[in-house]
């Protein structure tokens, strides 16, 4: 048989129903979306990064593409 004591009331500062419990569910929480906010900056990043390596890549092909070009009428 277990022994229910009742729920503490709040202090002067204190918000209510802040029971031990609920802060670590708090905290958990906070964690939780701390670490979301950290995987989607990671993951915009990335793909920011990524964006810039194809740009850079198409500027390489087009740079190559307009040298042949040259060339090609270079030699008529």
């Amino acid at each position: 048989m277990s022994v229910q004591y009742p729920r503490r009331r709040a202090t002067a500062g204190e918000k209510p129903g802040n029971e031990p419990e609920e802060v670590k569910l708090q905290n958990a929480s906070k964690q939780i979306v701390q670490n979301a906010i950290l995987q989607a900056v990671q993951q915009v990043s990335q793909e920011s990064q990524r964006r810039e390596e194809r740009i850079s890549d198409n500027r390489d092909h087009i740079q190559l593409a307009v040298g042949e070009l040259t060339k090609k009428n270079e030699k008529k």
